[in-house]
């Protein structure tokens, strides 16, 4: 048995269920005994960095309820890559609040600062005991079948896009262009397909996956335009021509050194009023797609809390330098049950989505990607039933 302090931290943009992991974590850490000081950082790697970590062992079992209905990081998040000068103070951080059970909720950049903190305990004899969490919205994390989070931003853009879609048939006197999240995989813009038998206008997607041409899109807008049901066109944030550069540029990178996409749906837009003379509008949900709890996907939500519950439990049984996952059946009905990834095959890994289930005009997705990512969503027929 390790006896010491145990320290979370959040890391990139948050989901719809980060506080769910956080939740799941500190509610599992409770129930060790060896777990004497339950730390949260605040604002992610800056908070290590800097001592400012709170006591959330403090907290009643009712108030970290909360956690699960509460927008963003309730921890506060950052995206601070640290550099090999920031170690050294990390260390010195869990060595001054006795820190021995280290978990990161993140994304593939994350889990490389994850896997980095494990190297960096084993160089160094410190013994600690390092598991990170998955988490982000564009299910791009390697290995794991899926990551939290991605349930219910799918589900956000799947309702958001069927939403529209009927306003563009109701109106149909402008393309509608509705940009999703996702710098360089469509899984979210996908997801904005799932509904695509109850659409009643016509519908083109488009995913960084595959190369954006110019002409191939003008011409396809026109076509579908001239079937008089209206249309709407879903869009990655980071789709890009053949040449590597990005249909929209905003000429800024964050602090993990990615470019910033400069507002494709926009950029879409104008393109067709100038090309074709056809109206067109743009919409950009933006953050509220990683934000509501509103559509939270009540799957997504159990998951998220069972890794965080996993993460802890993990290390307390001696665990160290992994990262929790999932493994999946969808037949013939939806199960999943968690596993341990080393670190190493995640960090910095990136999960695109599958060319096979795009369609072969380039603009739709296929039924297979419905058997993956229907399930995720949770219970949503009721909801979502709107009169033909």
């Amino acid at each position: 048995m390790l006896n010491g302090n145990m320290l979370i931290a959040h890391g990139g943009g948050p989901t719809p269920v980060i506080n769910s992991s956080l939740l799941g974590a500190v509610r599992e850490a409770k129930r060790h005994p060896e777990i004497e000081t339950i730390y949260g950082a605040r604002f992610g790697a800056e908070g290590i960095l800097a001592g400012d970590l709170m006591d959330l062992g403090r907290f009643s079992d009712e108030e970290l309820g909360l956690l699960s209905r509460t927008p963003a990081s309730a921890l506060g998040s950052c995206r601070r890559k640290l550099t090999d000068a920031d170690y050294p103070a990390v260390l010195e951080c869990f060595k001054k609040f006795n820190i021995r059970y280290f978990f990161y909720n993140g994304g593939n950049d994350s889990m490389d600062t994850c896997h980095k903190v494990y190297q960096l305990a084993c160089q160094s004899g410190y013994e600690l005991r390092v598991i990170g969490i998955p988490k982000t919205i564009d299910n791009d994390l390697a290995v794991t079948d899926h990551c939290p989070g991605f349930g219910s931003a799918a589900k956000y853009a799947a309702v958001s896009a069927l939403e529209l879609a009927f306003d563009a048939s109701a109106l149909p006197i402008h393309v509608v262009v509705m940009e999703l999240m996702g710098r360089n995989a469509g899984w979210i813009t996908a997801a904005s397909a799932l509904f695509a038998d109850r659409m009643p206008c016509e519908h083109l997607v488009y995913l960084p996956e595959t190369d954006f041409d110019k002409e191939q899109f003008l011409s396809a807008v026109k076509e579908k335009w001239a079937k008089g049901r209206g249309l709407l066109v879903t869009v990655s944030e980071g789709i890009h021509y053949a040449d590597g550069s990005p249909v929209a540029d905003s000429g800024i990178v964050d602090g993990f050194g990615h470019k910033i996409p400069g507002g494709a749906a926009q950029t879409l837009s104008d393109m067709i009023m100038q090309e074709t003379g056809l109206k067109s509008r743009s919409e950009k949900p933006g953050l509220l797609g990683r934000v509501s709890v509103g559509l939270m996907s009540q799957v997504d939500q159990r998951e998220a809390e069972e890794a965080g519950a996993v993460a802890v439990r993990s290390a307390a049984e001696g665990k160290t330098g992994f990262m929790v996952g999932f493994q999946t059946v969808r037949e013939p009905e939806y199960r999943s049950q968690t596993c341990l990834i080393p670190l190493e095959q995640v960090a910095n890994a990136e999960k695109k989505f599958p060319l096979e289930w795009i369609g072969p005009d380039g603009a739709s997705i296929a039924p297979a990607f419905q058997d993956y990512c229907l399930p995720l969503l949770g219970e949503y027929d009721n909801r979502f039933a709107y009169l033909r």
